[in-house]
């Protein structure tokens, strides 16, 4: 088996003395192949995503890391030490601002996206990045292998690695949502029909909620003219299976980390700064499809609109830096803090401060804090999945409220026992807050319960086997 991704299981640093050190890859993505056999049965193809990494990765023979003796975990890893110009136009312009920006529907529409003359420079280098992983993965497959390819940043690795390998049989995961083709038709058709037409090259695709899976079929019958059902498209005297597989959590590897003295400490210092008091909580990355903003702006109608919470919740905002080479996040961050300020403006009193906000990434102190939560805030433009949502019931003490945005892909699991928002409306999430701060402990306790059973029904290891059974 080979898998196929952007990033990978190992990340390098350059440390004090000049020398390389490396470290478990981070990413959901990475958390989510945490299955993947750590041996020789399997090879993780990966970009060098810094400098770092290239020099790790030119170092070592073929890209190879476990052969240069850098200890990958036991599995079998080739980085790819893309040139950095090629990467940076193919990472940031293509798959971070205009592929991401389509599937969450995110552009501001009126000012953006302009497709001219040197976006298409932009557009051949992601061509050139994903024809990197193809080489690689055609060079490295064992006849008949199975590839797993991961996520919107190799849409058309599955067609390239088809032309130069007809033995293989091959899989497409988008952990992301997909666009309905009215927004979907933003990009150039010849784009969009060479984007769709990577995919296809693939034996099987999988997606995290049948709206995600429905939505693409319409943009290949709609764009391609192609034939399909709901579980397969015919085009170009080809057919792939489309498929769902919903993401879940590993309840007892969640909970086992989550025993660690570091969660522990992280706890008892969230605990003694909030103090007696109802805690709401969000984690999230600073991207700018989690819609923090808004959900800020609905906590700030919350406590004006219902003021006996006043002084009884403390809203813990655990907001961590995401893509900050791009000048949007960035502004977003920055956005983010302002609207923090300005409640706590507003609100604060000598002895009790409406907002807790973090902008430095803590996983211990995030577990902590989904712990301890009373209401959950998880309301997303668009998600393809969302885990957040998943593992706070799963690791609540007391049971928890979840605020959940209709428009996260686990709403199709988590909506009957989640209050769902439309994550546009400010006032209905303020409602919605309001509901969840109120509900009785026996209500949240077995809501929890559910949502824990649910969230756990479909680990990591359920999930990767679903994607290989399917090719």
């Amino acid at each position: 088996m080979l898998v196929a991704s952007n990033r990978g299981p190992v990340a390098f640093r350059w440390s004090e003395d000049g020398s390389l050190r490396h470290s478990r890859g981070g990413g959901g993505l990475v958390s989510a192949m945490s299955a993947i056999p750590n041996d020789a049965t399997t090879l993780w193809v990966c970009a060098a995503l810094t400098e770092a990494d290239r020099t790790a990765a030119s170092a070592a023979p073929g890209g190879r890391l476990d052969v240069a003796g850098h200890d990958t975990g036991g599995a079998a890893v080739r980085m790819l030490p893309i040139d950095e110009t090629t990467f940076r136009r193919a990472y940031n312009t293509v798959a971070n601002s205009t592929l991401w920006y389509v599937n969450h529907t995110l552009f501001d529409t009126p000012r953006t996206p302009s497709f001219d003359a040197r976006w298409a420079v932009y557009w051949d280098a992601y061509v050139d990045y994903n024809t990197a992983f193809a080489d690689a993965i055609a060079e490295e497959a064992a006849p008949g292998a199975k590839v797993l390819v991961q996520d919107y940043h190799l849409l058309l690795a599955p067609a390239l690695l088809r032309e130069r390998r007809h033995d293989l049989r091959i899989g497409h995961f988008s952990h992301t949502p997909w666009a309905e083709p009215s927004y979907f038709s933003v990009l150039p058709d010849q784009i969009a029909r060479t984007i769709l037409r990577g995919m296809l090259g693939a034996d099987s695709l999988g997606f995290l909620s049948p709206r995600w899976a429905e939505a693409f079929v319409r943009c290949c019958v709609r764009l391609l003219h192609a034939d399909a059902g709901a579980e397969v498209v015919h085009a170009d005297g080809r057919s792939t299976k489309v498929g769902v597989h919903a993401l879940g959590v590993d309840g007892d590897e969640l909970r086992m980390r989550t025993a660690a003295p570091d969660v522990a400490a992280r706890r008892e210092v969230l605990r003694r700064r909030a103090g007696d008091v109802q805690l709401m909580v969000r984690v999230d990355r600073t991207e700018l499809s989690k819609n923090i903003v808004r959900g800020l702006a609905a906590y700030r109608e919350l406590l004006r609109r219902f003021p006996e919470h006043r002084g009884k919740v403390v809203h813990v905002v655990l907001a961590y830096p995401s893509r900050h080479d791009l000048p949007d996040y960035r502004a977003y961050t920055a956005e983010v803090q302002r609207h923090a300020r300005e409640i706590d403006d507003e609100f604060a009193t000598a002895d009790w401060s409406p907002v807790l906000l973090e902008v430095n990434d803590d996983y211990p102190r995030s577990l902590a804090a989904l712990q301890v939560a009373d209401v959950l805030v998880v309301n997303p433009l668009r998600d393809g999945m969302n885990l957040v949502a998943k593992e706070g019931p799963v690791l609540s003490e007391r049971g928890v409220a979840v605020v959940l945005s209709r428009e996260a892909g686990c709403a199709d699991e988590l909506g009957a026992d989640s209050l769902l928002v439309n994550p546009y409306d400010v006032s209905g999430t303020a409602a919605a807050m309001h509901e969840a701060l109120l509900m009785a402990a026996d209500e949240r306790r077995e809501r929890t319960a559910r949502l824990a059973k649910t969230a756990t029904a479909l680990p990591p290891g359920a999930w990767l086997a679903a994607q290989l059974n399917a090719i």
